[in-house]
C-alpha cells in the first residue's frame, strides 16, 4: 500500500573547519582536525544523496559523532566536560524557520543539530520508500523501522542531550520541547499506518484495524496539539497534515468498526457508524484541499489525488451500501442519532521508537592527542566567534518525482 507523509526541509549548517591555529600543537591533534573537517562534510553530503541507505547513514554519522564526543566528554569518563566543549562554533538553521540560523560556541549543539537531521533524514528515507508503488513486504518493514528509529533518535536528544545545552532552544526552534514531541508522536503514526496496512493485508479482524486506526489518529491529534501554540505563519501547513491525517484515520476507525458491529448483527449501529465514517472522511478532503493551498514549509502535493486516499473513499462508500442493504433486507434496525463512542484500544501492533545512544568517544582521542590542544595559545582575537554577515544556505533536497498515479510528490 502506498503511502504520502509531510515533511518539513532539512536543518542547513554554515561549513564548520575545525582549523585552531596556534592551539594546534601536534600531528595527532592536526589529523583530528581533519578527520572531523571530512566526517562531518561526508554526513552532509549523504543527507542529500539518494543512493544513501540506513547502513551507509549509519556508518558515516556513528565516524563523526566519535571524534565530535572528545569536544564534549572528558576522556576518563568523569563527569567533567571536555576542555574543547565551547572553542568552536556552529550555525543551524530551523526546519520551520526558514534560514534564519541560530549559532552557538557548544559542542553540544552541533551533536544535537546534526543528530536532528540524521533523524529527519530516517524520516525522509521512509517517506521515499513508502512513495512507491507495488511496495514489497521488507520494504515496508525498512520503512517502519526507519520511523521508529527517527522517533529514537528525537527522544534521545529530547532527553539525554538538548538539557545540557548552556543557552536554552528559543522558542519555536526545533530544539524546544513542542516541536521536538511533535516530531516524535508524528514518526510514531506514520509507523503505525504502515502497520494498519499490513494488518489489512493480512486480513485480521475489523477490530483490530479499527483500534489501530483509532490510536493512530490520537497521535496525530497529540502532535497537532503540541504545536497549538506555535505561529501559524509557519506552522500551519504542518498543523493542517496532521489534522486530516487524524480525520483520516478516525473515518478509518469507524469504517472497520462498521464492519464489526455488522458482524454482531448490529446493523443499525453499523450504518451510522458507516454515517460517521463518511463525515470524517469528507472533513480530511477538505483539509487535503487546504493543505495544498497553504503556504510554508513543506512540499507542495494533492494528497486527495492519492491512491492511499482514494481507496479509504471507496471502501468506506462500498462497506455503508452494503449495511444498508442488508438493514432493509434482514435486520430493519432503527438507525441511531448518536455516533458510536470508539473506546477501542489495540493490544498489539502499537509502535514504540527504537532506542538509540551516540557511539562512544574515538579510540583516535588519548590524553596525548588531547594535551596537544593548547587552550592558551588561542589567539586574542578569536576568529571562531559568529560573523553576523555569515549567510547559511540552504540544503537543495533531491525533487523526487510522484511515481505514477499517486497525486503527489514526496520530499
Amino acid at each position: 500500500m502506498t503511502h504520502w507523509f509531510h515533511r518539513n526541509p532539512l536543518k542547513a549548517t554554515a561549513p564548520v573547519s575545525f582549523n585552531f591555529f596556534g592551539v594546534v600543537t601536534g600531528p595527532a591533534a592536526s589529523k583530528i582536525c581533519n578527520d572531523l573537517r571530512s566526517s562531518r562534510a561526508r554526513l552532509l553530503e549523504l543527507f542529500t544523496d539518494l543512493s544513501c541507505n540506513p547502513e551507509m547513514m549509519k556508518n558515516a554519522a556513528d565516524s563523526y559523532f566519535s571524534l565530535l564526543q572528545g569536544f564534549i566528554n572528558s576522556l576518563d569518563e568523569s563527569s567533567q566536560e571536555s576542555k574543547l566543549r565551547y572553542i568552536q562554533n556552529f550555525k543551524w538553521t530551523d526546519t520551520l524557520q526558514g534560514q534564519i540560523p541560530s549559532a552557538q560556541q557548544d559542542a553540544v549543539f552541533e551533536l544535537i543539530s546534526m543528530g536532528f537531521n540524521v533523524a529527519l533524514w530516517y524520516t525522509k528515507y521512509a517517506s521515499r520508500l513508502a512513495g512507491k508503488e507495488n511496495i514489497t513486504e521488507d520494504e515496508a518493514k525498512e520503512v517502519h523501522r526507519s520511523l521508529k528509529i527517527g522517533a529514537g533518535i528525537f527522544k534521545h536528544l529530547k532527553e539525554n542531550h538538548i538539557p545540557k545545552l548552556i543557552t536554552p532552544a528559543e522558542k519555536g526552534r526545533d530544539l524546544e520541547t513542542r516541536l521536538i514531541d511533535a516530531y516524535i508522536i508524528q514518526c510514531q503514526a506514520e509507523a503505525q499506518e504502515v502497520t494498519i496496512a499490513r494488518a489489512i493485508e493480512l486480513k485480521h479482524t475489523p477490530g483490530l484495524i479499527a483500534a489501530l486506526a483509532y490510536e493512530t489518529a490520537n497521535f496525530y491529534q497529540k502532535a497537532d496539539h503540541a504545536l497549538s501554540s506555535l505561529e501559524p505563519a509557519y506552522s500551519a501547513k504542518w498543523r493542517k497534515y496532521l489534522h486530516l491525517k487524524m480525520c483520516f484515520y478516525t473515518a478509518y476507525a469507524y469504517c472497520y468498526h462498521g464492519q464489526t458491529l455488522l458482524a454482531s448483527d448490529k446493523c443499525g449501529e453499523a450504518i451510522r457508524s458507516l454515517q460517521e465514517a463518511e463525515k470524517f472522511y469528507a472533513k480530511a478532503e477538505a483539509l487535503c484541499k487546504e493543505y495544498g493551498e497553504t503556504k510554508g514549509p513543506g512540499p507542495t502535493v494533492k494528497p486527495s489525488g492519492h491512491l492511499f486516499f482514494r481507496k479509504l473513499g471507496n471502501l468506506v462508500k462500498n462497506t455503508l451500501e452494503k449495511c444498508q442493504r442488508e438493514n432493509g433486507f434482514i435486520y430493519f434496525q432503527k438507525i441511531p442519532t448518536e455516533a458510536p463512542q470508539l473506546e477501542l484500544k489495540a493490544n498489539y501492533g502499537l509502535v514504540e521508537p527504537v532506542p538509540f545512544a551516540f557511539p562512544p568517544t574515538s579510540a583516535h582521542w588519548t590524553p596525548e592527542t588531547l594535551a596537544m590542544f593548547d587552550l592558551t595559545k588561542r589567539p586574542k582575537d578569536d576568529s571562531t566567534k559568529p560573523k553576523p554577515e555569515e549567510e547559511v544556505k540552504p540544503v537543495k533536497e533531491p525533487d523526487v518525482k510522484p511515481q505514477k498515479d499517486t497525486g503527489c510528490s514526496i520530499s
